[in-house]
Formats: C-alpha cells, structure tokens, sequence
C-alpha cells in the first residue's frame, strides 16, 4: 500500500462526500478524511489538517477542498506526493460569486441549513439529476451535520481565500484536475485554467455532471482517480 490517501470534503460536506471514492478504494488505498470544521482562514484550516496528517499523502480535494488543497501546496509542497483537484478553481472569489454566497449564507441564518441546502441545489448538480430524491437527502443531510457556525465560517474563509494562480507553476507532482461539464460553481473553464497552469496535469471533464462528481457520477470519478493514482 502506498502513501495514504488525503481527502478534504468541500464547503458543508462531510465524508459522505467520498464514500464511493472510499468504497472503491480502501482495499487497496489508505483513505483518510481531512477534519476541515477547525480555522477561519484557509491558511488555519489548512495548517489544521497539516497537524493531524500523515508525513506524506496524496491529497484529494473537492471545490472548498481544493482550495484548501492549494493552501496546503503552499505550507508543505513536500509531503505532497500527488494532488488531485475535483471541481475547484485557482481564482479568488468574484463579485458575482461573492453575492452568491452573501445570499446563501443569509438564507442559512435566517432559515437554518435546511433552507440553504433547498436553495443551493440547483446550483450543486446537473440539471438531470434536479429530481433525484435520494441524492437531494444525502446533499442536504452533509449540510445539516456540518452546522451553521461550521458554515458560515467556511464561507468567510472562501471569500478571503488567496488567488492561487501564481502558485499553479510551482506545482510538480502528479496532478489531476476533475470538474463536471454542467458545473455552474467552478465550470470546466476554470479547470482548463488550472490544468494549463500545472505542468503535465491531466484534465478531465465528467459529462452529464454538475459540482457533486463524487456523488452525481462516482464511477467516472472513481475511474479517473484510479488512473492519477497508478500513474
């Protein structure tokens, strides 16, 4: 078995973010999910789960997790041994995406979670999958055990975070870059950007997927991950 297998879950998801990933994997793969409810800037939440992890990982994060995932490239490039980056992006928040938050983060104080999570869902997934009952509950469910405080500090976070862009060239490892074809928070584009960015990365578009990849289309991921990990 090699290096264990770092994965940080994304804003107001838990580790039933991966557990396709991990269902598939874990034979073969020591994976471990990165606690990422502790700090209130990416570099705290960053060192946080830089304190509980192995001496060397592959890491692996989804959207908050990727940028949590550049944070930590910055603090400890060399423990790093791969880096996969799903549904995510290098650029810093936008003012589009800043009102965006704003609004969903006063419909969680107003509402609770379970007002955010009905308004954010068609945002998270294809438009395919609007009706799927079961997904919408295991969405919602991630977003009601993470909490509101755990939440809104997270969004705050992500607005501060820092404009990875110039750190992509300074990135050596393996890396892949994942993202859905319909995802409407980090869209394809904003992989490219990355993918271009990092020097021998791989790019791949999952179709018919939206933000959720792990969970809208767990066998594309999980086939891509498998080939990042043997490379």
């Amino acid at each position: 078995m090699s290096a264990p297998l770092l994965l940080i879950p994304g804003l107001a998801c838990t580790a039933d973010l991966w557990s396709d990933q991990i269902a598939a994997l874990s034979g073969r793969f020591d994976c471990r999910i990165a606690d990422h409810s502790k700090g209130a800037t990416m570099a705290e939440i960053a060192a946080n789960i830089l304190a509980q992890a192995p001496p060397q990982f592959l890491l692996c994060g989804l959207s908050m997790g990727g940028y949590l995932s550049f944070e930590v490239m910055r603090q400890a490039p060399q423990r790093v041994l791969k880096l996969a980056l799903l549904d995510t992006q290098a650029t810093p928040e936008g003012d589009a995406q800043r009102a965006n938050r704003l609004a969903r983060m006063e419909a969680a104080r107003t509402g609770g979670m379970e007002a955010l999570s009905e308004l954010q869902w068609p945002q998270l997934v294809h438009p395919s999958r609007l009706n799927d009952i079961q997904l919408k509950a295991d969405v919602r469910h991630m977003a009601l055990d993470t909490g509101l405080e755990v939440y809104l500090r997270h969004c705050t976070a992500i607005m501060n975070r820092a404009d990875s862009r110039p750190d992509l060239a300074a990135i050596k490892v393996p890396t892949l870059v994942l993202t859905g074809d319909k995802d409407q928070l980090t869209p394809p584009a904003k992989a490219r950007e990355m993918a271009d960015g990092i020097a021998g990365a791989t790019l791949a578009i999952v179709p018919d997927c939206g933000h959720m990849s792990t969970m809208e289309r767990p066998e594309a991921v999980n086939e891509a991950l498998e080939a990042w990990l043997a490379g």
